[in-house]
């Protein structure tokens, strides 16, 4: 075993952030953070959740600065698996103290209120065994043939977050200690891709997280990566990111077998709405870094918004990609276009959460569509989508030729 610093649970006196009378209910970390039948990337499900005040918590985008949990806790079950000890020896050495549980249930998250709860939340980190939902694997079109997930939370602020309404609880990030075994459970499904077959079987490591937001803690995206390099099979995994974070994967062997995409967007969209990301110009290098090491990499455009003055913003953007990827030997780029949608229950979760927001979620100038779950979404007219498609085929054809289109939603 390897060695660890372990605290003790925290003693929290009543009246302290916590412990406040009527708020000391804890969080299942049993539970999983998201429900199971999310249909797509930016969708929701609907449900109802409690609104939040947390227009000051979201920070701009900046430079890259690593996210640090303020309070990291591990599970019993978590200790019994290698990886969740080389999780506890990473974090220690970034100076953290993990504190260590005696039970799977969480204390100390819920605050006097809702956002002193969602901030609590979001500055903890635990360390689990993932819950069985999670090891049965779901397809998860139209991004890849299924999910696989190796953490769930986001310590990202974006306004627009498709996960908002359909959180079981607080927000607290978890990441998996069972990496070894959640790799070794994909082998069953190999050979049943049918997204894109030439992909060979294609595994979505990005659905509830960032990963690039918690590789330099976990590790676990390195270790996937390699994972990957090694397994002689017709397989690809895919991750996407807001975030520049990619000196541990740089000089990793992945044999073609990992596409990392990066989310962009026009600059109005991501220096407003995508608060504690990566900035727009240290993505696009981390994208160059990566195409120059001979991983395949992708652009996930979302969610595309047909603001004022659109187009000169997106064709700014795909002009600011074909430079990025200009004189890169053998690149094999993609991109996933992603419309904007909202949920009833995301909107009131995000007008709570950001009040000020300038985030368009206007009901009226957006068409009603149910999803296969029965919940309602919010989309674009036929002719809005219409002229975002066709500029987007004619745009991403003409500045970007060597750029493969996966789909558009």
């Amino acid at each position: 075993m390897l060695p660890c610093r372990l605290t003790a649970p925290r003693k929290v006196a009543p009246g302290c952030s916590g412990h406040r009378a009527g708020v000391t209910q804890p969080v299942d970390l049993d539970v999983p953070l998201a429900p199971d039948d999310l249909s797509t990337p930016h969708d929701g499900t609907g449900e109802q959740v409690a609104v939040h005040d947390l227009a000051d918590l979201a920070p701009p985008a900046r430079p890259g600065r690593r996210w640090l949990p303020k309070r990291v806790v591990v599970t019993p079950a978590a200790l019994d698996h290698p990886h969740g000890l080389r999780i506890i020896e990473r974090v220690e050495a970034l100076g953290i103290d993990v504190e260590r549980l005696r039970a799977n249930r969480l204390t100390g998250v819920r605050g006097a209120d809702e956002r002193q709860t969602y901030a609590l939340a979001k500055a903890t980190l635990a360390i689990v065994v993932s819950p069985p939902s999670r090891r049965t694997l779901q397809p998860i079109p139209p991004s890849a043939d299924w999910r696989v997930d190796l953490a769930e939370g986001c310590p990202a602020h974006c306004q627009y977050c498709y996960l908002a309404g359909s959180l079981s609880g607080p927000p607290v990030t978890r990441v998996y200690a069972d990496l070894d075994a959640i790799l070794e459970g994909l082998a069953p499904y190999v050979g049943t891709a049918t997204r894109r077959p030439e992909e060979g079987t294609t595994f979505e490591a990005s659905c509830y997280t960032d990963p690039l937001a918690l590789e330099h803690i976990t590790g676990s995206w390195s270790r996937a990566v390699e994972h990957f390099a090694l397994w002689e099979a017709d397989v690809q995994l895919r991750f996407t990111t807001k975030y520049d974070d990619v000196g541990s994967l740089v000089d990793l062997p992945h044999a073609g077998r990992t596409r990392v995409r990066f989310s962009l967007n026009a600059l109005p969209v991501t220096e407003r709405f995508e608060g504690g990301t990566s900035r727009l110009e240290d993505r696009l290098s981390a994208l160059r870094r990566l195409a120059l090491a001979g991983y395949p990499v992708g652009m996930t455009l979302a969610p595309l918004m047909p603001m004022e003055g659109w187009q000169q913003h997106y064709g700014h953007l795909l002009d600011l990609v074909a430079a990025t990827v200009d004189g890169v030997p053998g690149l094999d780029l993609t991109a996933e276009c992603i419309t904007h949608r909202f949920t009833p229950g995301s909107k009131e979760v995000l007008l709570g959460w950001y009040p000020r927001t300038k985030l368009e979620m206007d009901e009226q100038a957006r068409t009603e569509k149910r999803t296969k779950f029965g919940s309602v979404k919010y989309v674009y007219p036929k002719d809005v989508m219409a002229e975002l498609r066709g500029w987007f085929d004619r745009e991403l054809a003409a500045r970007l030729p060597q750029c493969r289109v996966l789909y558009w939603t």
